[in-house]
């Protein structure tokens, strides 16, 4: 029989090692519970800070994993989730296994182990189906469609003869609308505008969230006055077929080349192709954008000069040209398209990797709260937004989670300057600024946005959630910091790395009643966005995260 002072040692999911009976002066040591001791020991995490955000947690009389059910909540460690589920359920079975030997030799009662269970859907059917079939993206999207679906129906059955004989202003129209919800300058204003106007203690709370959900949905608007574009742009061209007599070959070929380019573009943002290809579909966007805008100039110019009496073109004066609608409509497209780069400069920045999983991106200048930036190796190629992290007054930074061939190279081959986009833009975490009580929930690197909240004044009064993995040593201890010496209230850290993975949904529902939280805004992986919002709703809680295409 085998000795019963024996230690016998075992690892966490984390690779914190335990022992069982060993020298009771070891930082790892559990005692093996006896049948006569009282309940509500307690386990004590080694942790070097002394900071009061980090706490040392009550543990059972047995030694047992959590039975809550783990969640994949770690928008920067996302390749590791399915090595760490199965590390977690080959560990499960060798727990269990030294359990049933230990009961056999020393008649311990220790509570069976929960096992997590593996239950992981694609992200892509997270991002397109689980947020629901009427989201407000969806809807705006169905409006957009449908109200120019009528106005194509009746310029067809000659009920609306404006449309039928400017057809192609309508896809115009359609443009200039799509384009203004992508161009970041005129975003800012608007998102400014909301909250100057709603973030007072007097607006409705409802018409707050409602405002929240639309502006954050604006993609919607920009999706469905895409494909209405096309559509339009096709019955001005059926229509110029139908009376080849009064046109040239030349209107012709140009129309059909940007219907081209439209539809390539249209197919290239297609949700299918754009997650699996989202460098392709940046590039086609781009170029093909930029070069139906060309061709739309001289198609403008070519319908306008074209005489059909003479079947000849005419020299243009520019009286002529400010005379028509679809010179300024194009006007202004070229204007908002252009904007976005007059902002374009390469700066120098320092880099340096707390570790191999993150990165930590400086440069010159302060920067509002809830502002998020563009940065770019080259600015042809691609550009990567992220939050950014501010008190306001001489610098701000990014922290960028290493989970793709950019952010991995900032680790591996830090640069010394990177083109930015000096006119940063405004997204969901912005409209903080609207309401009064706020709970911020972040995962992994989804912290940065977040942080500009605690370094610098802001209108609301927020409590940060994060849980991350290992926070000292995958993101440095200048992030460490910044979160620390805030009361315990205000900012709960969840490290993995001792404490294992949470409900973070539970988590953020607790955290909105104990703030007594008007909205609660998450940063995580698609999954885990949606289980936190999902959570926070059914428990009656405003809740707000990233969506597709927001």
């Amino acid at each position: 029989m085998e000795n019963p002072e024996k230690v016998i040692r075992f690892s966490s999911c984390r690779g914190v090692t335990f022992e069982i009976n060993a020298n009771k002066t070891s930082p790892f040591v559990i005692q093996a519970p006896q049948e006569d001791e009282p309940d509500g020991k307690w386990v004590r995490f080694p942790w070097s800070s002394r900071r009061s955000s980090f706490r040392v947690f009550p543990a059972p009389d047995a030694i047992q994993r959590s039975v809550s059910r783990p969640s994949s909540h770690f928008c920067d460690l996302e390749d590791e989730d399915k090595e760490e589920e199965e590390i977690v359920l080959e560990e499960a079975k060798d727990i269990e296994k030294q359990e049933e030997k230990h009961q056999a030799n020393n008649k311990g009662d220790f509570s069976s182990v929960a096992k997590p269970k593996q239950q992981r859907g694609s992200r892509l059917s997270i991002i397109l189906l689980d947020q629901g079939l009427f989201t407000v993206y969806k809807r705006l999207f169905a409006l957009c469609l449908a109200l120019n679906v009528v106005f194509l129906v009746l310029a067809t059955t000659g009920h609306f003869p404006y449309a039928k004989k400017k057809a192609a202003l309508f896809s115009m129209a359609n443009i200039l609308a799509l384009t203004l919800c992508r161009t970041e300058s005129f975003l800012r204003l608007v998102f400014y505008l909301a909250v100057k106007a709603l973030g007072r203690t007097w607006v409705p709370l409802h018409l707050k969230t409602a405002t929240t959900s639309f502006l954050q949905s604006l993609g919607g608007v920009h999706s469905g006055c895409g494909i209405s574009s096309v559509a339009w742009l096709i019955y001005a061209l059926i229509l110029t077929l139908k009376d080849r007599e009064n046109t040239s070959n030349e209107i012709i070929a140009v129309a059909s080349t940007i219907l081209s380019l439209l539809f390539l573009s249209s197919f290239a943002a297609f949700p299918l192709v754009r997650h699996l290809h989202h460098n392709v579909f940046e590039r086609t966007h781009r170029f093909a954008g930029w070069t139906a805008l060309a061709l739309l100039w001289v198609f403008v110019i070519l319908t306008i000069s074209y005489q059909p009496a003479s079947k000849s073109y005419v020299n243009l004066s520019i009286s002529t040209l400010i005379k028509e609608q679809e010179f300024w409509f194009t006007l202004a497209i070229t204007i908002l398209i252009i904007l976005p780069w007059v902002t374009v400069k390469r700066v120098p920045v320092t880099v340096t990797a707390p570790s191999t999983h993150a990165s930590l991106i400086k440069f010159e200048g302060g920067v509002k709260s809830g502002l998020l930036g563009r940065i770019s190796r080259s600015p042809l190629s691609e550009w990567h937004a992220f939050g950014i992290i501010s008190d306001g007054k001489k610098e701000h930074m990014m922290l960028a989670g290493a989970v793709g061939d950019f952010t991995n190279a900032l680790v591996s081959d830090p640069p010394d300057h990177l083109w930015v986009r000096t006119v940063h833009f405004a997204g969901l975490p912005y409209l903080v600024n609207m309401y009064e009580r706020v709970v911020l929930v972040a995962t992994g690197s989804g912290i940065c946005v977040f942080l500009s909240f605690l370094l610098q004044p802001c209108a609301a009064d927020v409590c940060l959630v994060w849980v991350a993995k290992g926070i000292e040593q995958n993101f440095g201890k200048e992030i460490k910091d910044m979160v620390s010496g805030f009361p315990i209230e205000k900012v709960i850290i969840h490290d993995t790395a001792l404490l294992g993975r949470p409900n973070v949904a539970e988590m953020s529902v607790e955290a909105a009643k104990k703030w007594r939280a008007e909205v609660v805004i998450v940063t995580s992986n698609p999954e885990g966005s949606r289980d936190v919002v999902d959570a926070c709703k059914a428990s009656g809680i405003a809740a707000f995260g990233p969506i597709w295409d927001s």
